[in-house]
């Protein structure tokens, strides 16, 4: 076994901003870092990550504490600091020069970083292979998607191929498709060179590709471990369970003192209990709710973020508006062939698409696949070049005005004016929508948002921005809503509030909602899903017959957890060429499930170990996502 080398020691760094007074962003956090290790700062946004990194990196001084990479002193020499490291900022692409090509980006940081010609070209050529950016050397920066914008930002962070790299939030706002392969890149790098990562992500998804992880929230590190002790863990049981009257059981959990959370994914209840199996299904068969299926699973990162940084603040949601009941019966959005084409480039291809009355519809695909597009057009605010929609009864090309009236719509960056006093952006609104109630507490009293009436939207955290925003969309009682986005950066706990309130609103309240979001996890909450490509709505379903599909392509999911990972997956590579590593775990896609395991575990005995442990993965959504992507690209 290799001997542990520490690369990063932080101690009890602090970081304060002067504005109205002091400002704690960073609160004595400590942690360690070492060499080939990819390590995590997890949590929200305005939790203290961008600090952190920019404090290590030489970037911005350090209040008190102190920072050591690679035996030197960040806070007395930060420009030594910056010659040994790759630095990474927040931001697709925000460290490239947008006029100049992939070519003439890398040749400038080379000539930043001063390497010998010999070593460049050595690099280059690596770096090049790696992200398969070699075919794009002319293409000029702004002309490249999100995903393209990142591997050359990492290629520009590595040309002079550091021992030990800082990445902060890289992969925000990129596609799943090049989430993944990015990690591929970053997973190489570490197994091949041990290269040391130290980044920030806000995805908790992504936390489980660490070796180690810290959770942080305001400013302080509330947990750090692996993520699979961190798994361990999480306090009481966890269930899924599908019964016969979701919402009563729904309500009934909400309202137990056993319950410790629940949340609803489609038609799925996930429930925190201190009860066991048998007590479960012992209430709710005295509530006369029927079982379908129960069974106890593991908890994820999420659910013991949740539990490390939960507060007691709770909505108890119920908006006594409810959609008209001429609508009852209605398909609320009808695609009937619709097509919008700009020039000679196809935005939307030929979409048939209906969404039920009270459904949580979500539409997911990269960037460029055509969501915002569609959506704009359902909204009206955009006509299709062919084909045909109607929203809530009305058509979209002669009753613009009555489709505006029966939607509300939230923009992924909040769609409030951060000038105006909150109870200003609701009377704008009400004076858009034509509402004449002088008093939002219809609104505000179920968000728990009365005392936030008088704040100016900038002051008040991101999560209540968003139940402003929400509220605002919600203002003249629409059967419709259309949420972009509507979670990007807030916290878990927020999230988690987020939707809740969404489950209301579809399932009390018959508001139909369509979603889109780059959540994969989050994806799970919608009743269906729509996967769209360069415009095309490849397949709509649940969430499961969706995974069920992907795993008739691509395989199950197999997961080989060993103690010297690096030596294991070189030989594991040799037989399975699509083999991917995940944070310490070596995973890949297998048709033959029995067959391939064994084959595995005679690897594994004939390299003489014995401490290991094969198991079958239940697919993921971004696994899903990938396999339906790729299956398109090759037909």
């Amino acid at each position: 076994m290799d001997k542990t080398i520490e690369v990063i020691n932080v101690s009890s760094i602090a970081k304060n901003y002067k504005k109205r007074g002091v400002v704690e962003a960073v609160k004595d956090v400590s942690f360690k870092v070492n060499e080939g290790e990819i390590y995590g700062l997890i949590g929200p946004d305005g939790a203290g990550k961008t600090s952190i990194i920019q404090m290590l990196a030489g970037v911005l001084k350090i209040t008190s504490g102190s920072a050591v990479i690679a035996d030197i002193d960040v806070k007395k020499n930060p420009e030594h600091v910056k010659k040994i490291i790759g630095y990474m900022p927040q931001g697709l692409g925000i460290n490239l020069y947008d006029t100049l090509s992939v070519n003439e980006n890398i040749e400038f940081f080379k000539n930043l970083r001063t390497i010998p010609e010999e070593v460049y070209l050595k690099n280059k050529e690596e770096l090049l292979t790696t992200t398969r950016l070699k075919p794009f050397l002319d293409r000029k920066a702004k002309n490249l998607s999100g995903g393209m914008r990142q591997k050359l930002a990492l290629i520009c962070t590595l040309i002079h191929l550091p021992d030990i790299i800082l990445l902060d939030e890289p992969t925000t706002g990129v596609d799943p498709i090049s989430r993944r392969d990015f990690w591929q890149i970053i997973h190489r790098l570490v197994q091949e060179k041990k290269l040391t990562v130290l980044l920030t992500t806000s995805y908790l998804d992504e936390a489980e590709r660490c070796h180690r992880i810290s959770f942080i929230h305001e400013g302080e590190i509330m947990a750090e471990d692996n993520p699979e002790n961190l798994k361990k863990s999480a306090k009481g049981h966890f269930f899924e369970l599908i019964v016969n009257k979701q919402n009563e059981a729904y309500d009934l959990f909400k309202n137990s003192k056993q319950t410790n959370s629940v949340e609803i994914f489609g038609e799925i209840i996930k429930l925190c209990s201190d009860l066991s199996l048998d007590e479960l299904n012992t209430i709710l068969t005295d509530n006369k709710i029927s079982v379908l299926s129960i069974k106890e699973i593991e908890p994820t990162l999420e659910d013991v973020f949740l539990q490390k940084t939960s507060k007691k603040e709770e909505i108890t949601f119920k908006l006594e508006r409810k959609v008209k009941e001429s609508l009852e019966l209605m398909d609320m959005i009808v695609c009937k062939n619709v097509t919008m084409q700009f020039g000679n480039f196809i935005a939307v291809n030929n979409v048939v698409l209906n969404i039920k009355k009270g459904e949580i519809f979500g539409l997911l695909g990269p960037n460029g696949a055509g969501k915002t597009t569609l959506i704009k057009i359902m909204c009206g605010l955009l006509e299709p070049t062919k084909g045909d929609i109607s929203v809530a009864g009305y058509n979209i090309k002669t009753d613009k005005r009555r489709i505006w009236n029966n939607i509300g719509y939230m923009s992924q960056h909040f769609s409030l004016y951060a000038n105006l006093p909150v109870i200003e952006n609701l009377r704008l609104y009400a004076g858009l929508y034509e509402v004449k109630e002088k008093s939002f507490d219809y609104i505000l009293k179920p968000l728990g948002l009365e005392l936030y009436i008088k704040s100016f939207p900038k002051s008040v955290p991101l999560g209540i921005r968003q139940r402003l925003s929400l509220a605002c969309a919600l203002l003249h009682n629409p059967p419709v809503l259309f949420l972009d986005e509507p979670t990007s950066g807030v916290d878990p706990i927020a999230r988690k509030m987020f939707w809740d309130i969404i489950y209301k609103l579809s399932r009390e309240n018959g508001v139909t909602i369509i979603v889109t979001t780059h959540y994969m996890s989050e994806a799970e909450h919608c009743d269906r899903l729509g996967l769209m490509h360069q415009g095309n709505l490849l397949k709509e379903d649940s969430v499961k017959a969706l995974k069920e599909f992907s795993e008739k392509l691509s395989g199950s999911l197999l997961s080989i957890k060993v103690p010297d990972y690096r030596e294991v997956f070189d030989k594991i590579l040799e037989e399975y060429p699509g083999a991917f590593l995940y944070g310490s775990r070596i995973q890949l896609r297998t048709k033959r499930l029995k067959e391939d395991k064994e084959k595995i575990e005679h690897l594994l005995m004939d390299l003489g170990l014995k401490n290991y442990d094969i198991a079958k993965q239940p697919i993921t959504m971004e696994e899903t996502f990938i396999d339906f992507i790729k299956n398109a690209e090759n037909e």
